[in-house]
């Protein structure tokens, strides 16, 4: 069974799923008018290798992901890949409400970044948020959209998080992956933990991403529970141009098993 299409109670019993991250693979593509690398070629690729689940983050300055690859992605998915969740991310306040209404994706990922943000580097602030973000995430779930929020690891907020309608929280992980490897790892992890644990209490499913790779990737699967999905992108292209992307995926695939042994 797909584990991105296992049921939200599953929990720690399920694997954890890889979702695909592609913006980089558009990124190259745009530096050039010669349409390679192909997006859509890439995540067949992937898919091919054993990815759970493609993301893309359509910013509205198009620097990576297009429109129209959007479009394109989900037109594969639903010919080729229909058991394949797709995940839209972006600020729901700029672009992203016009792709989730036509598009309608598996799940849409919400999250706060300003036009033009490098990249995206904290998460929604509940309650202070909520009163704008509860009419979008209400319009969302009525296409039959999962809702997630991307998050900082509060475990404070993530009952106000359920309590504006969201289904999951993606747990963002900066935090980790620059404390991976060094004396406050064990300290930042916790707070993942007890993050993660908060939004189980609540009846929040959780995913989580940002700078996971092949080194982080299975101690951060192991202390934190019940993640459900993580997305990865730069690091998993990177790998990429090194190692292929039949390669690279399985290699991610063999840190997620490693967390569940057994």
């Amino acid at each position: 069974m797909n584990p991105l299409i296992a049921s939200e109670a599953a929990g720690r019993l399920a694997p954890t799923a890889l979702s695909v991250n592609l913006n980089k693979v558009a990124l190259l593509r745009n530096t050039r008018h010669l349409g390679i690398p192909s997006v859509t070629r890439a995540a067949g690729i992937v898919l091919q290798a054993g990815a759970n689940g493609i993301t893309v983050h359509p910013r509205p300055d198009e620097r990576h992901i297009r429109g129209s690859d959007v479009h394109e992605l989900a037109e594969l998915l639903r010919r080729d890949w229909p058991h394949i969740e797709y995940n839209i991310e972006g600020n729901p306040f700029h672009n992203l409400m016009d792709f989730v209404r036509v598009v309608r994706p598996a799940q849409a990922t919400f999250v706060p970044d300003a036009e033009g943000q490098f990249t995206s580097d904290h998460g929604w602030q509940l309650p202070a948020d909520i009163e704008r973000l509860a009419p979008v995430i209400a319009e969302t779930k009525a296409l039959g959209v999962r809702v997630s929020l991307f998050m900082d690891p509060i475990p404070e907020a993530m009952k106000l998080a359920r309590e504006v309608g969201a289904d999951r929280v993606e747990l963002y992980t900066e935090t980790y992956a620059s404390a991976w490897g060094t004396p406050r790892q064990a300290e930042v992890l916790a707070g993942f933990t007890a993050a993660a644990e908060a939004a189980l209490a609540a009846g929040l499913g959780v995913n989580a991403g940002h700078d996971l790779n092949r080194d982080n990737l299975a101690d951060f699967l192991r202390a934190v529970p019940g993640v459900q999905e993580v997305s990865i992108g730069h690091a998993l292209i990177a790998d990429a141009l090194e190692l292929g992307y039949t390669a690279t995926i399985r290699d991610y695939q063999r840190c997620i098993a490693a967390a569940y042994p057994g």
